[in-house]
């Protein structure tokens, strides 16, 4: 499958927000009632890739070309390698001015793909993006207290996470753009997350022995939805244009977690959040909407 610029990419879009929405609203339970480390975490997730990887393969020839090697290698190794770095910025820096820096990869891949790839778009549209990237940054601010004395290091792991996730999504793009199939893609970025998974082991600093099996039940499911999401973003990507996709999936996303999370916790969402959600539902309605009219 290559790139296919049609309406179609709206659906896979609105996949991926549902299951990465429902990923977020449940990712942390196995860390939270049962202690399961962050790194054990990403091993299982690498492992999960794998079931949506077959699937993906299904009826498609992989393609052996170095080009589709070195996208899909590329793609893989920047999404997570931009994880196991997270993972270390966490024990460093504080999560609250962490991921306010991380949530901005949208525009990174919304640049590149306007200035390398010529992506066009519409007042409209342009608007909608702006509403998206500003409803992101809502979504990652909250209060709180925390040692900052290390900013210098995870600041600096914080923008590498940026631009590595930024870049990827624009790698995906250029990947479909390239006639490299949504399989192939997955496949190789499946193989890059299973050759990180002795780095994820290495980091750890006690072995992951004497967790309930509950843990792992857990872990594989909610991982899975995050395995799936994945492969949706490929489909998306490689369908419509990424100056639209990335900030649309990555601003709906956060709220139907709020959504869920306000059912399940019981918690409401703060004013920053709130904002958020009506910037996420007004950007994404104006990216799809000033497409829709243009095809």
């Amino acid at each position: 499958m290559t790139t296919r610029p049609n309406g179609s990419w709206i659906f896979y879009t609105f996949m991926l927000v549902l299951f990465w929405g429902v990923w977020g609203a449940f990712s942390a339970l196995p860390t939270q009632w049962y202690g399961y480390p962050d790194q054990m975490v990403y091993v299982v997730w690498a492992f999960t890739m794998l079931i949506p990887c077959a699937v993906s393969l299904r009826g498609v020839a992989l393609d052996r070309r170095a080009v589709a090697a070195g996208y899909g290698l590329a793609t893989g190794l920047t999404g997570a390698g931009g994880q196991l770095l997270l993972f270390k910025a966490l024990t460093v820096g504080p999560a609250y001015l962490i991921f306010p820096v991380i949530s901005i990869s949208p525009a990174i891949t919304v640049v590149m793909a306007f200035l390398i790839l010529r992506e066009r778009i519409v007042p409209l549209g342009l608007l909608g993006v702006v509403l998206a990237l500003v409803s992101i940054v809502m979504f990652s601010i909250s209060g709180g207290d925390a040692n900052t004395a290390d900013t210098g290091v995870w600041l600096l792991m914080a923008v590498v996470i940026c631009l590595c996730w930024g870049v990827q999504a624009f790698l995906m793009k250029k990947a479909a753009l390239a006639g490299v199939n949504d399989g192939t893609t997955f496949a190789y970025m499946t193989l890059s997350g299973l050759l990180l998974v002795p780095v994820a082991l290495a980091m750890m600093t006690a072995p992951a022995t004497g967790y309930p099996w509950a843990a792992i039940g857990l872990t594989t499911a909610t991982q899975l939805l995050n395995a799936v999401g994945a492969l949706f973003l490929v489909m998306a990507l490689s369908r419509g244009k990424a100056v639209i996709v990335a900030p649309c999936t990555n601003a709906l996303a956060p709220v139907l977690t709020i959504v869920l999370s306000l059912a399940f916790y019981g918690t409401l969402p703060s004013l920053a959040s709130f904002a958020g959600i009506v910037l996420a539902l007004i950007g994404s309605t104006l990216m799809v909407y000033s497409e829709e009219r243009r095809a």
